[in-house]
C-alpha cells in the first residue's frame, strides 16, 4: 500500500524525481481561514473575497458579467457516474486564444481559435478542507471521443490528439468530455479564464509577490526577471505562467510547474490583500473577476459562484496538494507527452474514491525541471 499523506497534516507536494529531457531533440517551445481555493482557477481570488463579505446587493450589478455554458445538455447521459461522497471536481481551463481584448497577450499570434492553454483538475475533499489539484499537459496526446458541443454540433473522434485541442475543436463541452474519457473522473462544474481578465485582475490586486531562484529571460512570453524577490503586475504574471523556453528544459512541464509556484503564491497572499477595508477595490476586483471567467450553467450566476466559493474558504494552499498528471515522452515524438496509464490510474482512483493521491503515482515521472525556481516570497 502506497503511503498517503492525511488529512490530519496536509497534502505533501508531487515528488519531482525523474529524467528531464534536455534542449536536444526537446522542444523549447515547450482570516485565520485562508480563501484560496477557487484561486486556483487564477481570477476565484475577486469572487472568494466578494463572497466573504456577503454584499449581496453587488449580485444583480454583477451577474451580467458571467458567461455560462451548458455542459450537462451537452454532454448528456454518457458520462462517468456522479460519486455521491461530498467531494466534487472542477475543471479549469486558462484560454490561450488571442482574438479581441486577448490579441497580442502572452506572446505570440492566432488566428483567434482558442486552445486551453492551462487545465486543472481541482478536487474537493468532503467537507472541502482540503484539495488536490492535477494539471493536464496541454502537449498530451489522448484518444479524443466525439463529442457534442454546446451549440450542438458533433465532431468526431481523433485518435493521438493533442490534449488541448479538444477545447479549440469543440469547446467547453469537448473539453470536460476529452477529460472524462480519459480520467473516468465525472466533472461537476467547469471554470474558464482568458488573458486579458487574468491580467487585469493581477493588476487589480495589486500584484502577486514571488521570489525566483534563477533569472529568467523569455522574449517570447515577454518575461525577463532577475533572481530574487518580485511583485509580479499582470502582465508580467501572465508572462509567467505561460513562459516555457526561459526555465528547466523548456517543455510544457516546465511550465506547469510555474504555474502550480505562482497559485499558491497567490493564494497565499489574498489574506493579505485588504480588500474588505475598501468597498471601491472590492468591487473593481469582483467585476473584473465576473468578466474574466466563463463557467458551467450551475455556476453562472454571481449568487452561485458566491456561495460556492465562500464554502471553500477554509482551504489554505498548504492543503493544496498540486501535481502534474504522470506521463513520458512520446517515442514517436519527443515533442509530446504520453500520459503513464498504470500511475494515472492511481491518481484517477483517488480522486473518485475521495482520497489522497499517493506519492507513488508521481514518483519518477518526468516533471520538466523547473521546480523551486519560483517560491513564495
Amino acid at each position: 500500500m502506497p503511503a498517503e499523506s492525511t488529512p490530519d497534516t496536509g497534502i505533501a507536494d508531487e515528488a519531482t524525481t525523474g529524467p528531464r529531457h534536455g534542449a536536444s531533440g526537446r522542444r523549447r517551445a515547450g482570516g485565520k481561514r485562508r480563501k484560496a481555493l477557487l484561486v486556483t482557477a487564477w481570477t476565484a481570488a475577486g469572487i472568494v473575497v466578494l463572497g466573504g463579505t456577503g454584499v449581496g446587493y453587488l449580485y444583480f450589478k454583477l451577474n451580467g458579467n458571467l458567461k455560462g455554458v451548458d455542459i450537462n445538455q451537452a454532454l448528456g447521459t454518457d458520462r462517468p457516474m456522479k460519486v455521491d461522497n461530498g467531494s466534487e471536481n472542477l475543471l479549469v481551463l486558462g484560454s490561450d486564444t488571442r482574438s479581441g481584448s486577448n490579441k497580442g497577450l502572452g506572446g505570440g499570434t492566432d488566428d483567434g481559435t482558442g486552445r486551453s492553454d492551462t487545465a486543472m483538475i481541482v478536487h474537493l475533499y468532503k467537507g472541502h478542507q482540503q484539495a488536490s489539484v492535477v494539471s493536464i499537459p496541454r502537449d498530451t496526446l489522448v484518444d479524443r471521443p466525439a463529442c457534442t458541443d454546446t451549440k450542438g454540433v458533433t465532431h468526431t473522434a481523433a485518435p493521438r490528439s493533442m490534449f488541448n485541442e479538444a477545447y479549440s475543436t469543440g469547446g467547453a463541452a469537448c473539453a470536460v468530455k476529452t477529460v472524462e474519457s480519459i480520467t473516468g473522473v465525472r466533472m461537476d462544474h467547469y471554470v474558464e479564464v482568458d488573458f486579458s481578465g487574468f491580467q487585469k485582475l493581477i493588476d487589480d490586486l495589486g500584484g502577486v509577490k514571488v521570489t525566483t531562484t534563477k533569472d529568467i529571460n523569455d522574449t517570447k512570453s515577454h518575461l525577463d526577471l532577475t533572481a530574487g524577490m518580485h511583485t509580479l503586475n499582470g502582465q508580467q504574471s501572465l508572462g509567467l505562467v505561460r513562459t516555457r523556453h526561459g526555465v528547466g528544459d523548456g517543455s510544457d512541464l516546465g511550465r506547469i510547474q510555474l504555474q502550480q509556484a505562482f497559485i499558491k503564491a497567490l493564494a497565499n497572499q489574498v489574506k493579505d490583500i485588504g480588500v474588505l477595508t475598501s468597498p471601491t477595490k472590492l468591487y473593481d476586483l469582483a467585476d473584473t473577476a465576473t468578466k474574466a471567467v466563463t463557467t458551467d450553467s450551475d455556476l453562472a450566476s454571481v449568487k452561485n459562484l458566491a456561495s460556492f466559493a465562500n464554502g471553500l474558504k477554509g482551504i489554505s494552499s498548504s492543503h493544496m496538494n498540486m501535481v502534474t498528471m504522470p506521463v513520458e515522452y512520446d517515442p514517436a515524438d519527443p515533442n509530446r507527452v504520453l500520459m503513464q496509464k498504470a500511475k494515472a490510474q492511481l491518481v484517477w482512483d483517488a480522486l473518485k474514491n475521495d482520497r489522497p493521491i499517493p506519492a507513488s503515482a508521481t514518483k519518477g515521472t518526468v516533471t520538466g525541471g523547473a521546480k523551486g525556481v519560483v517560491t513564495s516570497s
